[in-house]
C-alpha cells in the first residue's frame, strides 16, 4: 500500500504530519514521531511577541545607559515571562532536530505584521529548516481597518518572506475573512507553496469571580474537521498551492475524507496530545486497512475525487448541499 505523497515540494512517506504543538519541543518526541510514521513535523511556533520582547530589552538598555544589564533582563522577564525560547534557542532546536531525524522539519512563525520577519525567516532557513509555515494569528479590532487592508497585510507578509527565502512557504489561514476563496487565490498568486486550513483561535474565558481572563486551551474535537473539509473541497483544483487540512483529525476516516476532497496532507496535534504520539501508528494502520478494503492502491487514486472542482457549477452545488442539510434535519424531541 503506497502512502507516499508530496507537500511543499518535499517527498513524504505519509500524509500524516505533526502540527505545531508543545510536543515538538523535545528531541526525544521528534524521534518518536519519526518512528511512529510521521511524514514531516511542524515545529512549535516562534512568536512575534517573543522577538519583539528581545528588541524591547535592547531598546530599554539604549534609552537607559545608566541601567544595568540586570535591569534590562528584569524588564524583559516581567513582560515576556511566559515565553520560554528566544530566536537563538529556536534556531538551535531546528539544527538539533535536523540532526536527530530524517523526515522534513518545517519551522513555524506566528506573526501579525511585517516587522523584521524577512531576517528571522532567513535565519530559520540557514538553520536548516526544510520549509516555513507562517501562522497568521491576527484579530483586527480597529473599526477603521477594512477587510481589504487585512487581506493586503497577508499578501505583503507572504511576498516579503518569499522574496528572502529559497525554501517553500506555507500560510496557515483563519477562516474569518470576508471571501476566503478570493484570499486563497491572492495568496496562491503571490507564491504560497501551500495553504493550511485552518488556524484555531484560542479565545480566553472569563472568571466571573476574579474578573480575570482564563487562558485555557481546549483540545480540538472531530467536529472541527468539517470546516477545513468544506473549504478544501471548494478550493481544490483551482490553486497551484498544496492544501493541508488542520483541525479535528483523529482517525483514519478523517484522513480519508480530507484526501478525497483534495488535501495533500493532514496535520495532527490534538489527537496526539490526547492519545499520545503512538496514535500516529494507529491511524496509519487503519488508513492502510481502509484503503485495501476499498480497493485504493495509492493516495493519488483517491485525492480530490469528491471535490467541488468536479462540479460544473460549484456555487450551485454549495447552495444545494446547504438546503439539503437544513431540510433533511429531524428534531430529536
Amino acid at each position: 500500500m503506497n502512502l507516499n505523497t508530496t507537500y511543499l515540494g518535499l517527498p513524504l512517506r505519509s500524509p500524516l504530519l505533526v502540527s505545531a504543538s508543545p510536543l515538538s519541543k523535545t528531541l526525544d518526541n521528534l524521534k518518536q514521531m519519526e518512528e511512529a510514521g510521521a511524514g514531516a513535523i511542524v515545529l512549535f511556533s516562534l512568536f512575534e511577541e517573543q522577538l519583539r520582547g528581545e528588541q524591547q530589552r535592547q531598546s530599554y538598555a539604549e534609552r537607559h545607559p545608566q541601567a544595568t544589564a540586570e535591569d534590562a533582563d528584569a524588564l524583559y522577564a516581567a513582560q515576556h515571562s511566559y515565553y520560554s525560547r528566544r530566536l537563538d534557542d529556536y534556531l538551535t532546536h531546528i539544527q538539533q532536530a535536523k540532526a536527530s531525524v530524517s523526515i522534513p522539519i518545517i519551522a513555524s512563525l506566528n506573526c501579525t505584521a511585517l516587522g523584521s520577519w524577512t531576517d528571522y525567516a532567513q535565519r530559520i532557513e540557514q538553520a536548516g529548516a526544510d520549509a516555513l509555515e507562517l501562522n497568521i494569528y491576527y484579530i483586527p479590532t480597529n473599526m477603521d481597518t477594512s477587510a481589504e487592508q487585512v487581506e493586503d497585510m497577508y499578501v505583503r507578509l507572504l511576498k516579503a518572506v518569499k522574496s528572502a527565502l529559497k525554501i517553500p512557504v506555507a500560510i496557515k489561514l483563519t477562516p474569518f475573512v470576508t471571501n476566503l476563496a478570493h484570499v486563497a487565490r491572492r495568496l496562491d498568486q503571490a507564491g504560497a507553496n501551500a495553504l493550511v486550513l485552518f488556524n484555531r483561535f484560542y479565545q480566553p474565558d472569563l472568571d466571573p469571580v476574579t474578573l480575570k481572563m482564563r487562558a485555557e486551551i481546549p483540545l480540538g474535537t472531530p467536529n472541527d474537521s468539517r470546516l477545513p473539509l468544506h473549504w478544501i473541497a471548494i478550493l481544490y483544483g483551482y490553486l497551484r498551492a498544496d492544501l493541508a487540512a488542520s483541525g479535528g483529525i483523529y482517525s483514519a476516516e478523517d484522513v480519508v475524507k480530507m484526501l478525497m476532497v483534495g488535501a495533500k496532507v493532514t496535520l495532527l496535534a490534538s489527537a496526539l496530545l490526547q492519545h499520545g504520539i503512538g496514535q500516529l501508528q494507529v491511524i496509519e494502520r487503519d488508513l492502510r486497512q481502509w484503503m485495501q478494503a476499498n480497493d485504493y492502491d495509492s493516495l493519488a487514486s483517491l485525492q480530490g475525487i469528491v471535490s467541488q472542482f468536479r462540479s460544473k457549477d460549484p456555487s450551485a452545488f454549495e447552495r444545494s448541499e446547504y438546503i439539503r442539510a437544513l431540510t433533511s434535519f429531524r428534531s430529536l424531541l
